[in-house]
């Protein structure tokens, strides 16, 4: 068993520098970005030296992946509940999830520009992150759409991916533009999208 320090043991200690390192990568992760942000600054944001660091994580693109995948697994938690909770029929849940999810996502900037605009900017870093995050939402959707009893049409798993990728692209729109539109017109646009791909 480690040694106690501050009434702290050594996993305790390793688990609090951990946690303070993603909660200064949610910040300067989104702004100034990744790529702007660098080992030293993360530290002296967290309060660890360099070393500590290591001890946490093997790189700056591996606490890049912790952060971005608790984004995504706190978002399918939510996502997936709002849709649990809606009335039975494709529409509304389908509504229910788009609608939670821009909510929650833009409901903090950090969050948005992280899942939306860094997740981009990190390159090969989160390739593979992003392939596993847009398959789990493919599954949600087609999950909904197959068990709602709606007739379906035969390419319901690219319509989602369309779907998913028009969602994407209007909430890197919500980041980026001036004026910022509205979460209204984002959710609005999206529903629109998908009651055409869907023929609803």
């Amino acid at each position: 068993m480690g040694r106690d320090y501050r009434g702290m043991s050594a996993a305790e200690r390793l688990a609090d520098r951990r946690e303070r390192l993603i909660t200064a990568a949610y910040t300067l992760f989104a702004h100034p970005g990744f790529h702007a942000t660098t080992i030293e600054r993360l530290c002296a944001a967290a309060r660890i030296s360099n070393r500590a660091f290591y001890e946490c994580f093997s790189s700056r693109d591996d606490l890049m992946h912790a952060v971005y995948q608790r984004c995504v697994d706190e978002t399918i938690t939510v996502v997936t509940t709002a849709i649990d909770r809606a009335p039975a029929s494709l529409d509304d849940r389908i509504v229910a999830g788009i609608a939670e999810y821009v909510n929650f996502v833009t409901k903090d900037a950090r969050r948005a520009r992280l899942m939306h605009l860094e997740v981009r900017r990190a390159g090969s870093v989160l390739t593979m992150a992003r392939q596993h995050t847009v398959k789990a939402f493919t599954e949600i959707i087609e999950g909904v759409a197959k068990d709602a009893g709606h007739p379906l049409p035969r390419n319901v798993h690219m319509l989602s991916l369309g779907l998913i990728g028009a969602v994407t692209e209007l909430l890197i729109e919500w980041v980026l533009a001036d004026p910022t539109p509205s979460t209204d017109v984002v959710i609005d646009t999206a529903v629109h999208i998908f009651h055409r791909s869907f023929g609803l």
